[in-house]
């Protein structure tokens, strides 16, 4: 009876991280506690799921990474990269953002590579953000480190009592999957759209918001007699009062105090809006705006502002800078934009102030796709130093003359001690509802495995491919993790797909080693939508993107990425090895 309950709960959590109202950290951290509350966790076994090596070491890299993201090296060569025909530049960058994703974070690649490929001309962006996106993911499951997928998979075979996981276990068959798929999305540049790339196409892509003081002359008169219907680049598009809208705008519309005025056009002619006295563009005048930097931003995952409002938030007070337009793929959101919940990936056109660059939260809130930098660039020797460093650490793993976790320890303590990386950085970013989803996916995991839920299910699953064999249910459990990875995030996948994959495995009395590498590889396996994968929202806006682009692109890439896995995996990691 009992793993009928678990299993109940967890379709329940299932249902709940499609939905997306809730965050995945809340979700997975309540659902551990009431496991553990209703004594299916003891509490050694809840505390230990947060201190597994396997988590710890994801922490660490993670951690490192924050300095290894300020490398040069990456600027540096994207230009260089988008040389050439479109297909062959997309080949370039593919191999290239791979060969570092296969090492660093790939959200990192990503958040480096996305302004200079934003505000490059040479090919149109949007023929090549949703490519970068793709490769970050082909890179990541080369290798142990690629992707925090792997190391998550790694520390629940750990938990199981399985043997860890190597450094380039994953590569005899991420590798030559990771060359096909970057073939295949190189021939099928022609599938993705050429949306406009200037910077004053990009700008005018938003909606301009403006307030009408209550002592501001305008108030009482029409539209047509405060000369509003023929702006220089500007159309007035709607009105919002009292939390209604007013649209379209009649020319003998009169205006009330503290009507918000929504237009659209190019935002850079905003001078137009100057010679109308008591016309406030969020909350300053005209005159201050056209003072301040125009900035394009991307909320990051890591952000504050996900699912909260510009309301919500003091923003010009966190930021130094005022939201001039919002906008979501290739919708240009407008009226009542202070109400407006934000979503990871939107794209914020900001104006900003002096202060706004040196705000220390921008980072872990903002990818910035135009204006300076947000942190300083290592020099030359120091990025070296760095690199050279992490590349030993690798090297000394991957040949087990010393241990990961204590190699990028040393690392972490040696970027700390040159300055690379401070306490304070490491603070802002610490990757703590990472630490909190998965310390507590490994609870539920033990639950599930623990309470005879995850034999039921195994049970299941060979009454389902009984016909097929060992081979038929490895194709499931692929399946599985596949259609989990596109519902709700990659780590979540894992988490749900590893008990299932652990008892199909006993179920059939075969080396688990297989089933595990699926597992893997399908919780990494999102490129139908942009929802379910941080790097995909990272670009679904820069790049304009629709839904449907996203389908287009990304079927071929997952068709060629999966049949490549499922032949692979069985040849590389027999049933039963020799």
């Amino acid at each position: 009876m009992t793993a009928y309950l678990v299993l109940g709960s967890i379709a329940v959590l299932l249902a709940l991280l499609v939905h997306g109202r809730i965050s995945p950290a809340i979700l997975f951290v309540t659902w551990a506690g009431g496991y553990h509350l209703l004594g299916l966790s003891s509490q050694q076994a809840f505390l230990s799921s947060f201190t597994n090596p396997a988590l710890a070491t994801l922490i660490l890299l993670l951690l490192v990474s924050l300095a290894l993201e300020r490398s040069p090296l990456l600027d540096h060569l994207s230009s260089s990269l988008l040389r050439g025909s479109q297909p062959r530049a997309t080949l370039k960058l593919g191999g290239f953002a791979a060969l570092v994703s296969a090492f660093m974070n790939n959200t990192a690649v990503v958040g480096a590579l996305l302004g200079p490929l934003s505000k490059q001309r040479l090919h149109p962006p949007s023929k090549l953000l949703i490519p970068l996106s793709y490769a970050s993911i082909l890179g990541g499951i080369t290798t142990l480190v690629g992707t925090s997928t792997n190391l998550v998979v790694n520390s629940f075979a750990v938990e199981s009592g399985l043997p860890a996981l190597h450094m380039f276990q994953f590569t005899l068959v991420g590798l030559p999957v990771a060359i096909m798929c970057i073939v295949v999305m190189a021939l099928g540049a022609r599938l993705l759209p050429a949306n406009a790339a200037t910077e004053q196409e990009s700008r005018s892509a938003y909606f301009l918001e403006a307030r009408l003081a209550p002592d501001s002359p305008l108030v009482g008169r029409s539209i047509e007699q405060n000369r509003l219907r023929n702006l220089e680049g500007l159309f007035l598009v709607e009105i919002e009062r009292d939390g209604h809208l007013i649209s379209p705008v009649g020319p003998a519309e009169v205006l009330h105090a503290g009507d918000v005025l929504v237009f659209t056009g190019e935002i850079a002619k905003v001078q137009a809006l100057q010679r109308f006295p008591g016309l406030q563009v969020f909350g300053a005048g005209a005159d201050a705006l056209l003072k301040s930097n125009l900035v394009e931003v991307v909320i990051s995952n890591q952000s504050d502002l996900a699912n909260r409002t510009l309301r919500d938030v003091d923003f010009r007070t966190m930021f130094d800078a005022g939201v001039v337009g919002i906008r979501r793929g290739d919708k240009r959101l407008t009226g009542q934009l202070g109400r407006i919940p934000l979503r990871v990936g939107d794209s914020l056109l900001l104006a900003a102030g002096p202060d706004f660059f040196q705000h220390r939260n921008l980072d872990r809130n903002f990818h910035v796709l135009n204006g300076a930098g947000l942190r300083p660039r290592m020099t030359s020797r120091q990025s070296t130093l760095a690199l050279s460093g992490f590349a030993a650490v690798i090297l000394l793993s991957a040949l087990e003359w010393l241990p990961l976790f204590s190699g990028l320890l040393i690392l972490l303590a040696a970027l700390l001690a040159s300055g690379l990386l401070t306490l304070g950085e490491m603070r802002r970013r610490f990757p703590f509802e990472l630490m909190i989803v998965i310390g507590s996916a490994l609870t539920i995991a033990g639950v599930i495995e623990r309470s005879g839920a995850a034999a039921l299910m195994a049970g299941w699953m060979r009454a389902a491919f009984d016909g097929y064999g060992v081979y038929g249910a490895l194709v499931g459990v692929y399946l599985i993790t596949l259609a989990l990875t596109e519902l709700v995030t990659n780590n979540a996948a894992a988490a749900l797909a590893f008990p299932i994959a652990l008892g199909t495995a006993r179920a059939f009395g075969v080396d688990p080693t297989p089933f595990v590498m699926v597992v893997a590889y399908g919780a990494s396996a999102g490129f139908l939508i942009p929802f379910g994968y941080q790097t995909h929202l990272m670009v679904y806006s820069a790049g304009r993107y629709r839904m449907r682009d996203f389908l287009r692109a990304g079927l071929p890439i997952s068709l060629t990425y999966s049949i490549g896995v499922l032949l692979l995996v069985p040849l590389v990691f027999p049933f039963r090895p020799a």
